[in-house]
């Protein structure tokens, strides 16, 4: 059976996607950062799980020979820096410019595109981007996420774009109270949006959770009618 490959499989959505591949009965490889503090607990979870574990590198031709190797059929790419991690390189006295937006969330997306292309594979590409990203975002965050989907868009792969609204759950690793709260008084704000007739609005935005989005994201790989499209958060509830 075909494989799927998932990037960012430690993340609160891609650790997601890895349990339902497996849920499912699909062959699911979990990619791992080799300096991961957490890869031995990782790698057990997602060998508990029914997943392989791949350490490649983040280095192109180390991704091509894996690529080549496993032969995935889709490939997720559920990566993302946070504001947290870049004050920790701060902190910590490593160069932040290797944590920020434009090196995670848009330049290792680059880099899965460009391996998958020279190790000859055409996977669907299922790319986790975002809600309101477009070309005149006023944030880092949104611009990075824009030229990633512009990546994707120019690769020549098939791909699913997936564009969530906020993201929630109980079992996040870094607790985003702030993010939660304006979730929160967003999806009020929402629900009386409806009352007054914007559905559409209220879909559009509303929050949704890790494993939901998850459903939504394996299902969605494997629909012939989500090859090269770009589903906005009210169709991934």
């Amino acid at each position: 059976m075909e494989k799927a490959m998932v990037f960012g499989a430690t993340g609160f959505t891609g650790r997601e996607v890895v349990a339902e591949l497996c849920r499912r009965g699909i062959p699911a490889v979990a990619h791992v950062r080799p300096d991961s503090p957490r890869l031995k607990d990782w790698r057990e979870k997602f060998m508990s799980m029914g997943a392989e574990v791949d350490t490649s590198e983040w280095e192109e031709a180390a991704l091509v020979r894996t690529f080549v190797r496993v032969k995935p059929a889709i490939i997720f790419c559920a990566i993302g820096t946070t504001r947290a991690r870049i004050k920790q390189a701060v902190r910590s006295g490593r160069d932040p410019k290797r944590q920020d937006y434009e090196a995670v969330d848009y330049g290792l997306t680059a880099l899965l595109l460009r391996a998958a292309s020279a190790a000859g594979i055409k996977p669907r590409f299922v790319y986790l981007s975002a809600a309101g990203t477009g070309k005149t975002g006023l944030t880092a965050y949104a611009r990075a996420r824009y030229k990633a989907e512009q990546a994707v868009l120019k690769s020549g792969l098939p791909y699913t774009i997936a564009r969530p609204s906020f993201i929630v759950g109980p079992d996040r690793d870094d607790k985003r109270s702030m993010e939660l709260l304006g979730a929160k008084m967003i999806d009020g704000l929402l629900l009386l949006a409806g009352v007054f007739g914007l559905r559409k609005l209220r879909e559009r935005y509303r929050s949704t959770t890790n494993r939901v989005l998850a459903r939504a994201l394996v299902r969605y790989a494997f629909e012939p009618s989500a090859e090269n499209a770009i589903l906005e958060s009210e169709t991934l509830h």
